[in-house]
């Protein structure tokens, strides 16, 4: 196989570009590095297509890996014949190499290998070979090999075995097994019952059958999960007789020959013992991990859309968490995050000490000049967003509250890094920070929790924790390095997912903050211990040093472009100082006055770069964020109750799954918008229209106060 034009059919590239970016992966250039510094080699291919040919590459590299390594199997077996190299050669997946290696492969004791070992291989191969007339006949042969010392004790004895390694052999065939599962997943049904008493969520499943064809990847997870947790009995139904009449028609000769029943025999024998059972199985465990592999992208999708929210700058903030017996916990944090104040109030039952609780919020807000506070949509929530509506009425002024999913704070608040950086907070008072912060800045403080806890994926406990953790980790590391780290404010945590940079190195850049005081370079960045200079060229151009006397340093310019840049400015006739006071707002229309192929011939510069170049000269530490819809805050609230059909309201899009959204609309209880209520035309996937943040216009369909159910349209 070639790699290299394999990946470029499948991703529609050029073989040339994908050779370049295969030579860039392979010499060490991390994903962010090459999406954004090397887009002249790569043909400026982004960062999502450049992970999926960095999956690919590791798939068929193992790929070929695996046929090297069956290949010389077979050959010290000294059966390695053309036809085999050919098979090989045309294997695609890991499933076809396995599949041709499969009659080589060491068996435990088998009835073939039994059957082999009493001699019997040369009546399998006469029956096999179908002949019009035996001579002696088959039964005569079979007696001929009577040996009750070797377990053969009558002629039948040894039809059985014979039988029984054609059943086998037929089993270990490469192309049968291959089309008996495509047979299998064109034809076949998938079929669950209820397999104990009692209600469950798994009750769509209670009486089901769906083609194969047709089966969604969410349908796949939800019933092996049922199964897993012993609700549903699962079997898949195959096309038998289809199946075992293809067979027949590969094995039997156009002509009756006394040997058919036996090979009817054996192909029933195979089918029904060792074909089915197998087959079953790994068309079980192919389409759980396609399934997978289909939650992980929109996993992948909605935490990219969650990391990459809007933050909202300037204001102070106060994270609230409810709780009933322990109180609630506050904490004030300023528009930086730097924790201003705490506190713990009892306005609910058992307690229910509401006035004093007013007046601690009261005194907080006007003492800090609180702008917003932050809700954690955990227990409690309900009860305490009712109380905060109800006193910021009473207060009147500007403040205003919203909802934050507390997915992962608790998982924060009592990790290592939590008491590392509050090691006098109890655990809800960290909650309360938390919450206060991942409305300021999401990405910073959401990368202190691991991704599988912040509950945007769908059933991402059942999955591979390797891949999961692998998927989630580049979706993390590309949101972090497009929106860019200030060196001097950033904690370990977000340093480790720059590129170029672990967390050892991260570690030791802040241990270098705390010891010599803000760095006042990028360059000084090289002093650290475990920068060196490859660490050093994959991380400079995503990490921000405010403060610097560099301007440069403050942008996503890398620092082996800072002569383009300085000879971009001289050329128009423009300083540092412009760029460091914003008054560059015409330097793209003059580039494109002179001619950008001028300009990049005059500079010796790729388009790609040069224009980057200029959009970070034009709005230096611009945060890329910022354009995007901004957080809905609310000043009144609203109960399931109070819900009407055909009641219009804007709603925040919190997950996508594969049926549907769900979406916040202020009544503490998500609504679902199904797929098939998102859009007039038809949509493969609720992805293709909504992402998590999208603020929403939806429409009331449906109420349920006894299961707390709402059910919206987003056809106005």
């Amino acid at each position: 196989m070639d790699i290299i034009k394999t990946l470029a059919a499948e991703l529609s590239l050029q073989p040339e570009q994908v050779e370049r970016t295969v030579a860039l992966i392979d010499d060490g250039n991390t994903i962010p590095f090459i999406a954004r510094y090397r887009k002249e080699v790569t043909g400026s291919l982004d960062d999502s297509v450049l992970r999926d040919l960095f999956d690919r590459l590791t798939y068929l590299r193992s790929l070929e890996a695996r046929k090297a390594e069956v290949r010389n199997l077979i050959e010290e077996q000294g059966k390695l014949t053309p036809e085999i190299e050919k098979a090989l050669d045309a294997a695609a997946i890991l499933a076809e190499v396995e599949d041709i290696y499969r009659p080589f492969r060491p068996k435990r004791k088998t009835r073939a290998s039994v059957a082999r070992e009493r001699g019997l291989e040369p009546l399998a191969a006469a029956i096999l070979a179908q002949e019009k007339r035996y001579s002696p006949t088959l039964e005569e042969l079979a007696a001929s090999l009577i040996d009750p010392e070797k377990g053969v004790e009558t002629a039948e004895d040894a039809i059985a075995g014979a039988c029984d390694i054609l059943a086998e052999d037929i089993s270990d065939n490469a192309d049968f097994r291959k089309h008996i599962r495509f047979l299998t997943c064109r034809d076949g049904e998938i079929v669950t019952k209820q397999a104990k008493d009692g209600d469950s969520v798994y009750s769509l499943y209670y009486d089901f059958r769906e083609r194969l064809s047709k089966l969604p990847g969410h349908r796949v997870l939800a019933i092996n999960r049922g199964e897993k947790e012993e609700y549903l009995k699962v079997t898949l139904e195959m096309p038998s007789d289809n199946i075992i009449a293809w067979l027949e028609s590969k094995l039997f000769k156009k002509y009756d020959s006394p040997a058919k029943p036996y090979i009817k025999r054996a192909i029933d024998d195979s089918w029904e013992r060792l074909i089915a059972p197998s087959v079953e199985r790994e068309i079980r465990s192919s389409y759980f991990d396609d399934a997978c592999e289909g939650a992980i992208k929109v996993f992948e999708d909605n935490l990219r859309h969650l990391l990459m929210q809007p933050p909202l700058k300037g204001k102070t903030t106060l994270g609230y968490d409810p709780g009933y017996v322990n109180g609630c916990k506050l904490a004030v944090v300023d528009r930086t995050g730097k924790v201003l104040d705490t506190a713990v109030i009892y306005p609910m039952k058992p307690q229910q000490r509401t006035e004093e609780a007013k007046r601690t919020l009261k005194r907080l807000i006007s003492k800090h000049d609180v702008g917003v506070i932050a809700i954690g949509n955990g227990t409690a929530s309900r009860e305490s967003e009712i109380f905060i509506a109800g006193l910021l009425k009473e207060i009147g002024g500007d403040t205003r509250y919203t909802i934050v999913s507390e997915a992962g704070a608790s998982v924060y608040s009592a990790s290592k890094l939590a008491a590392e950086e509050f090691p006098d907070f109890d655990v809800m008072q960290r909650s309360a920070v938390s919450i206060a912060r991942r409305l300021q800045d999401p990405l910073a403080e959401l990368v202190k929790i691991d991704p599988k806890s912040i509950g945007v994926g769908q059933y991402q406990h059942d999955m591979k924790p390797a891949r999961l953790d692998e998927a989630l980790g580049g979706v993390v590391e590309g949101c972090v390095n497009s929106v860019g780290v200030d060196v001097n404010t950033a904690s370990y945590s977000l340093l480790s997912y720059v590129a170029g940079i672990n967390a050892t190195s991260a570690k030791n850049i802040v241990k270098y903050r705390e010891e010599n005081g803000e760095f006042k370079s990028r360059s000084e960045i090289k002093k650290v211990p475990r920068i060196g200079a490859k660490a050093f060229e994959q991380c400079a151009g995503f990490l921000r040093v405010s403060g610097s006397k560099e301007i440069l340093d403050c942008t996503g310019v890398h620092p082996e472009s800072y002569d383009v840049a300085r000879r971009l400015l001289a050329l128009f006739d423009y300083t540092s100082d412009d760029v460091r006071m914003n008054r560059l707002n015409d330097l793209r229309a003059k580039v494109n006055k002179a001619g950008i192929a001028k300009v990049c011939g005059d500079l010796d510069v790729g388009e790609p770069t040069l224009m980057d170049i200029i959009g970070e000269l034009e709005k230096p530490g611009r945060d890329v964020r910022d354009s995007l819809p901004p957080v809905v805050l609310r000043e009144d609230v609203l109960d399931i109750a109070d819900l009407k059909p055909d009641m219009l309201l804007t709603g925040t899009v919190r997950n996508v799954i594969d049926f549907g959204a769900f979406v916040d609309i202020g009544v503490h209880q998500d609504g679902l918008v199904h797929i098939s209520e998102i859009s007039d035309r038809y949509i493969k996937h609720p992805s293709e229209v909504l992402s998590v943040g999208d603020i929403v216009q939806v429409k009331v369909k449906s109420v349920d106060l006894q299961k707390k159910r709402i059910g919206l349209t987003m056809k106005l």
